[in-house]
């Protein structure tokens, strides 16, 4: 599996330890950057970078994810998705991590770098590497009414539950 890094100048430390981590454990690893501690750079030249290769590489039937790290992973993961055809996940724990593959069939994953041990971290993208996608039928409907959500920009019927229904009047 490729594997398309990316962060800020705050998550620096775990991309680089991750390049090695992974690539010792025969992943196909591609730094998007950067390549040194700026504490002036910006998240998503490198962030929308590891987005667009790991949608690419799969497009082209190249099994491939994406890792983005900044601070807190916010900012990296709203990067991340703005990539037609990503679904990024901010884990911030090994359950978070594994649900993001297990569930959303996330393809590519945010970690903040200031909010977590290297260790921890380190865990997190391991966990999310080796979880597959249940396939489940809830699941697939999910992700393919986002991905039809994408593509049109029409909204998903509301369910017969919700029909009449005011938003905003009727929650009371």
């Amino acid at each position: 599996m490729r594997v398309h890094l990316g962060s800020d100048h705050a998550g620096l430390e775990l991309k680089e330890h991750l390049l090695n981590r992974l690539a010792d454990r025969g992943y196909d690893v591609v730094d998007h950057g950067p390549f040194v501690y700026d504490a002036e750079d910006d998240y998503p030249v490198f962030c929308l970078r590891a987005a667009e290769g790991a949608v690419a590489d799969a497009g082209d039937g190249v099994p491939a994810v994406g890792v983005v790290i900044g601070g807190s992973g916010n900012g990296e993961a709203i990067a991340a998705n703005k990539v037609r055809g990503v679904r990024a996940a901010l884990a911030w724990s090994d359950e978070t991590a594994r649900l993001a593959r297990q569930h959303n069939d996330a393809n590519v994953l945010s970690v903040g770098g200031r909010m977590h041990t290297i260790e921890d971290m380190t865990r997190f993208v391991e966990v999310f590497l080796t979880t597959p996608f249940s396939d489940e039928e809830r699941h697939a409907r999910r992700i393919a009414l986002l991905a039809d959500y994408e593509k049109t920009g029409n909204l998903p019927p509301l369910p017969p539950s919700a029909v009449g229904r005011q938003p905003g009047r009727d929650d009371a």
